[in-house]
């Protein structure tokens, strides 16, 4: 472990080039970073996306048009704020399908610019499983 002048823990190269890398795309870049919270563990259960737009987004209109397109069929009960410009909230509620509708939203966001989403887990504790066919039929 390596330490900077000033006393903090010095992050890993790979850590360092990988916020770096981030940085970048958020900077240079059409991307969307998106970061999953949980607010609250104890039921009713509720998680927040953080979504932060690139500097090379300029119109943020596609966020709303995504997210209604979204709420429309999703059975979690969701509320969407924007906090300025290039940031906004979505409020995932309580519900069986919370992860998943959750997960489609990104997927969404995912399509609509591209693939060029960076996720970020944050305090979320959803684990994407592989499907496995023994886990489900002998």
């Amino acid at each position: 472990m390596e330490f900077n002048p000033d006393g903090s823990i010095k992050l890993p190269e790979k850590f360092a080039k990988q916020k770096q890398d981030r940085e970048n795309r958020l900077k240079n870049s059409k991307c969307i970073l998106i970061r999953k919270d949980i607010v609250d563990t104890r039921s009713p259960k509720k998680c927040v996306l953080r979504i932060k737009l690139s500097d090379a987004i300029y119109d943020n209109s596609f966020v709303h048009n995504v997210y209604n397109v979204f709420r429309e069929r999703a059975e979690v009960p969701t509320k969407l704020k924007k906090l300025n410009e290039k940031g906004f909230e979505v409020e995932i509620g309580t519900c069986f399908r919370r992860c998943s509708d959750c997960n489609a939203l990104i997927a969404r966001f995912r399509n609509s610019i591209n693939g060029s989403v960076i996720e970020d887990s944050g305090s979320c504790t959803f684990e994407k499983r592989k499907f496995d066919y023994e886990d489900y039929f002998d």
